[in-house]
Parts: C-alpha cells; structure tokens; sequence
C-alpha cells in the first residue's frame, strides 16, 4: 500500500523492533479483536476503542448513526489506529529496565461511511464472525439503525518486542 498520507511515525529507533513482512502485519491486523482509533477534531484529540474486522484490504468497525466519532469523521475523515496483540512484561533485575512484549500495528487511513447494504452485510459478518461461528440475519430496522465505517487503509507500520522478533 503506497501511502498518499505523510506518516507522522518516522524510522523506527530499533530497527531490529520493526515488523517490514506485510504477511506479518495482515496476520497482527487478522488476530486482534480491539482496534483503537484517533480521530482529530479541530486541535482536539479523541481516541475510542471499537471491535473490527480486517478484511485484507480495508479494515470496518460499526456503529450508531450518530455521536461524537460519527459527527467528527464526517469532518475529518483522516484516522490512525492501533491494534496490538501478545501482550505481557519482560522483567529484568531493574524496574527501569523491565519492558513491555507485543505485537503492534499502526496505521493510517481514511474512513468512508458504508452506503452499499450488500457491502455492509459482508462487513457486519466479519466483525461477527470473529466472536462467534454462528450465522445471523439482519433485520432490515437493525440495518437501517447501524453505521458501518470503512476504514481505506493508505500506511501501516508494524512493531515487535519480546515475542521472538524484537
């Protein structure tokens, strides 16, 4: 994915840290259930975590029609967010040395508000899907009610420590 965003995330201190294997990524983008998204409004920060799905191409969340996330993307569009799995601490003799272990990825991307019913059936089924093997029906009154946001992913960057790889 060529960026068309300028990453404010520069190059990696500990390049030895660095997850560059796009497989790797998908796989981290693929396992996480959590995603957390920054969103600007103004100069003011608002970050909200949601449950999502990743699709290999693009990454969906739902939501209510309205509220806070909802009225500032229709502002801004522009979005980081964050998703991280393998989480614990590496002790050492030292409380100032002691560490943190994941896998991380960062991204950023623009979010597009899911207009196309078949679209967001596929959507809602994927965020389903990753906490249940059931199969559900949609009631047309839930589906007209739930916003599904596309986000269109333009950069990623992906981070490792204390997981084998950094």
């Amino acid at each position: 994915m060529e960026s068309t965003l300028s990453n404010p995330h520069g190059p990696m201190r500990r390049e030895a840290r660095e997850i560059k294997d796009r497989k790797e990524i998908d796989a981290i983008l693929g396992a996480a259930r959590l995603m957390r998204i920054a969103l600007t409004d103004g100069n003011v920060p608002f970050l909200v975590p949601v449950f999502y799905a990743y699709d290999g191409q693009a990454l969906y969340f739902h939501s209510a029609p309205q509220g806070s996330k909802v009225e500032i993307m229709k502002r801004n569009d522009l979005v980081c967010f964050e998703v991280s799995i393998d989480h614990g601490i590496i002790e050492d003799e030292m409380i100032c040395d002691f560490e943190a272990r994941h896998r991380t990825v960062i991204g950023l991307g623009r979010t597009r508000f899911v207009g196309d019913r078949a679209e967001k059936i596929r959507a809602l089924d994927l965020i389903v899907a990753r906490f249940t093997n059931r199969a559900f029906e949609y009631p047309v009154a839930n589906l007209d009610r739930t916003l599904v946001v596309r986000i269109d992913i333009d950069s990623v960057k992906g981070k490792q420590h204390g997981t084998g790889g950094g």
